[in-house]
């Protein structure tokens, strides 16, 4: 029985590894989105000093926008579960004789493969906007932060679509969640420029862990906590939202 629940391990993240191949639209989108962002936001500010900035603001900026690309290509792991379910897909595999338990860790890793595939691309591409390469250390814990960066937009994906049957509503209630977390998160901007009040509201944002963790790994300088209390964080949230996400999963119907 434990090499029936491999397999179904194993042939759910194939899927989704194929089905990320296969769509080069995704792929290119994924790639476009933050590249313009880093392109007109990093080179336009550039040459503005902004208080409570220490480093250039393109060197600032570019761990945001790592974390922008791990997590909208980990949302896609939500919009496939929706598709499943609307043409029947999702109902022949949940009548296999496997746990879904199984069918949620082969999705999880899928999804979350396809991200990391997709975030370690663009990490590649900002050292060429002049980023300096990490410690082996920092490296290390950047690698680490977008593994659960993955997992955890996975989980988050996995709340919602288990909850929908709208797979065109998705993609409008990801980003209205996801985009005021991500203007709070410090990808765009220091928080230390924030009210009192304002700043320890952001605190409670899960965005903002892993972007002060992911800077403070990547560049070393203008990061609010350690990198590794922000991982310690970051991981108890992790583990939070994918256990809701995979009992909602499992309890769902198609």
């Amino acid at each position: 029985m434990r090499g029936l629940e491999l397999q179904a391990i194993y042939v759910m993240w194939l899927r989704q590894m194929k089905r990320f191949l296969r769509f080069k639209s995704r792929i290119l989108a994924t790639f476009i989105q933050p590249l313009f962002f880093l392109a007109i936001f990093g080179s336009g500010f550039r040459n503005i000093e902004i208080p409570g900035m220490e480093s250039d603001y393109i060197f600032f900026f570019a761990p945001g926008i790592v974390a922008m690309s791990v997590m909208f290509s980990s949302m896609f792991a939500g919009i496939s579960i929706l598709w499943d379910k609307q043409f029947g897909f999702l109902q022949e595999v949940l009548v296999a004789p496997v746990s879904r338990f199984s069918i949620i860790i082969g999705r999880t890793l899928g999804g979350a493969t396809t991200a990391i595939i997709q975030g370690s691309i663009i990490l590649l591409i900002i050292f060429g906007f002049g980023i300096p390469f990490p410690t082996p250390f920092g490296f290390i814990m950047t690698l680490l932060f977008m593994v659960l960066i993955a997992f955890t937009a996975v989980g988050f994906g996995l709340v919602i679509a288990s909850k929908m049957r709208d797979m065109q509503s998705y993609p409008i209630i990801m980003n209205l969640v996801i985009m005021p977390l991500l203007l709070v998160s410090s990808a765009f901007f220091p928080l230390s420029n924030l009210p009192k009040e304002a700043f320890y509201a952001t605190l409670i944002n899960p965005l903002f862990y892993m972007v002060d963790g992911l800077r403070g790994s990547l560049i070393g300088v203008d990061n609010i906590y350690p990198p590794l209390l922000d991982f310690g964080i970051l991981l108890i949230i992790c583990l939070v939202v994918m256990s809701i996400g995979s009992y909602l999963f499992s309890k769902s119907e198609v």
